[in-house]
């Protein structure tokens, strides 16, 4: 893919991202959480300038903190994000002030990055912002899942988990 259609896959990520954040969403039991950050994996890998050839260890130790700021990114969010169980049963999340600054110190910190590199003469692609994007993505979305179930309602497991010995002695 050429580098204006990465840098719109991965604005148009963020703007979903960042847009769905804000509002109340049902967190659901969907076991695909993984799918969009794999894709994104999957498309920066895709790419042949993930690390700058005449800057080699410059460019893994950018990547390395790229990583690194996703991760924490990830879990910041999941952790800052508000998580809640309605009457019904239903488990839902909402981001809160503190997500904002956590997306914000997450911003900043990586345009430092990119002027780091961008000092050093590192040739920098979409392809490690797609990666760490990813792994933001992914932390975050495990984090959440493991917080939603916690707070799932434990009666629906014990019916589950009873059921066999309710059935009549032949």
């Amino acid at each position: 893919m050429s580098g204006l259609t990465n840098a719109l896959v991965i604005c148009a990520v963020v703007v979903l991202v960042i847009a769905r954040q804000f509002k109340a969403h049902p967190v659901t039991a969907d076991r695909r959480w993984w799918a969009i950050p794999a894709v994104l994996v999957f498309l920066a890998l895709r790419e042949p300038g993930l690390l700058d050839p005449h800057h080699s260890a410059v460019s893994v130790a950018l990547l390395g903190a790229e990583l690194l700021i996703g991760l924490a990114m990830g879990f910041g969010w999941a952790r800052t994000t508000h998580v809640w169980t309605a009457p019904d049963g239903v488990v839902w999340s909402k981001g809160t002030k503190a997500t904002a600054v956590v997306w914000g110190v997450g911003i900043a910190l990586r345009l430092g990055l990119f002027g780091i590199g961008a000092m050093l003469g590192v040739r920098q692609g979409t392809a490690a912002l797609m990666l760490a994007l990813a792994a933001t993505l992914f932390v975050r979305s495990g984090v959440l899942a493991q917080r939603a179930g916690l707070l799932r309602p434990a009666y629906g497991m014990a019916d589950a988990v009873y059921e066999p010995m309710r059935k009549d002695p032949v």
